[in-house]
């Protein structure tokens, strides 16, 4: 019984290992299958891939491309300025400081102590006013003894005159008797001497009373300046003494008094540069502004300029009168100077915002007939929002503002004007 279904076991054991192999070969068969799908899958997307790259490189080519002929043919629009002629006069404005028109100090003339003092710091004066008195009694008897001696003198002078009056007379009255032999030569030569001698002292005399007199005056002018009065119309700035100093009269050591200025003129001092200087003459309307005065202007005009720059600064020292009646102006304070000073040279004005800096130095960019021109140019001052241009441009000449950083010569542009 086990015999006879063994071989039937044996069959249905061999039909299992065929369906087995069978299985197999459908599984490895798909497992081709899929694997050749799936190269191809990422073959497709490689190639789509690959054909998008190319796309966008093409749009970018076609794209720059059409940028950059769109950057041939740009015209931009730019703004432009004309290029004007300089005014004939030059403002120029500079510091300066103030002085009076006149200083003076004064000194002792006459030792003694000071017996008055009328004036003091910041008191206006008049000429010849009087300042302050020296007492100085010692002068006093000076002038008395040398007014004592000037009376002696007169008289010994008269006295030499009436010797020589007798003299005179003596010989007139010898004379004949010495000629007729009546008196002896000898007697008329002691006439003609004695005549003589008297009339060399009343020489004498006259002499000593001239030198007294003139002592007398140099004491009687010592005497007057014991009364120190002003020179002039002015404000005392400075005062050294008071009521019972000493002060002393010597040519080494005079005692310094006061110090006198004149007001109702104030002068201005001023440095003018070189490139402003040439056509800077006296007469050259002049305004004087004071920072702790802004709502007032002091006018004034030229009246000194030195013939020559100082050769440190290249400068030319300028002085400038200004009335000054009010008073408002004092001396030593800064200030502001506005010189209206005639051209020399013509300048042409170019507006600051045009001018390009670079390796060539300073140019423009003109615009003429609708091209640009770089043009160098020669700057002489600098005015803030424009410069003076002596070379390069001419009058009437379109500059372009702000010109852009490739801008370049032979460029097409359309203009604008500034707004």
């Amino acid at each position: 019984m086990d015999n006879d279904r063994l071989p039937d076991q044996l069959g249905d054991a061999t039909i299992l290992d065929e369906d087995a192999v069978a299985g197999e070969e459908r599984t490895a068969s798909k497992r081709r299958h899929g694997g050749m799908l799936l190269g191809i899958g990422a073959l497709v997307i490689l190639a789509a891939a690959i054909g998008l790259g190319s796309w966008r490189s093409y749009a970018q080519y076609r794209e720059a491309l059409s940028t950059s002929q769109q950057h041939r043919d740009f015209v931009p629009s730019l703004r432009v300025a004309s290029i004007k002629s300089s005014d004939d006069v030059v403002l120029v404005t500079l510091p300066a400081t103030t002085s009076a028109f006149e200083s003076a100090n004064i000194f002792a003339r006459a030792s003694g102590y000071i017996d008055r003092r009328n004036v003091d710091i910041g008191d206006h004066v008049k000429q010849g006013q009087l300042l302050a008195e020296i007492a100085a009694p010692e002068l006093d008897h000076q002038i008395a003894q040398a007014e004592g001696t000037l009376v002696q003198l007169q008289a010994a002078l008269q006295q030499a005159q009436a010797n020589s009056e007798l003299a005179q007379v003596t010989w007139n009255r010898d004379r004949p008797l010495v000629q007729e032999g009546w008196a002896t030569k000898q007697q008329g030569s002691v006439d003609v001497q004695t005549l003589r001698a008297q009339q060399a002292a009343v020489g004498v005399a006259q002499g000593n009373v001239t030198a007294q007199q003139a002592q007398l005056l140099v004491l009687k002018q010592q005497k007057a300046y014991q009364q120190v009065v002003a020179p002039f119309d002015g404000v005392i700035t400075q005062r050294n003494i008071d009521v019972g100093s000493l002060v002393q009269a010597d040519a080494v050591g005079s005692t310094f008094l006061f110090t006198i200025q004149q007001s109702n003129v104030i002068r201005a001092q001023v440095y003018v540069p070189q490139d402003e200087a040439f056509g800077l003459t006296p007469g050259v309307k002049a305004v004087v502004r004071v920072p702790e005065i802004p709502d007032h202007a002091f006018r004034g005009k030229v009246t000194r300029i030195a013939d020559a720059l100082q050769p440190g600064t290249r400068t030319l020292l300028t002085e400038v009168d200004i009335p000054n009646s009010d008073g408002l102006l004092t001396s030593g304070i800064y200030c502001t100077v506005e010189l209206r000073i005639p051209r020399k040279v013509p300048a042409l004005l170019v507006p600051a915002n045009a001018i390009i800096f670079n390796s060539e130095g300073m140019q423009v960019a003109v615009v003429k007939d609708g091209v640009v021109q770089i043009r160098k140019i020669s700057v002489g001052r600098d005015l803030g929002t424009t410069v003076e241009a002596s070379t390069g441009v001419a009058p009437g000449d379109q500059v372009i503002l702000n010109p852009p950083v490739d801008l370049a010569d032979g460029n097409k542009v359309t203009t604008r004007p500034a707004s």
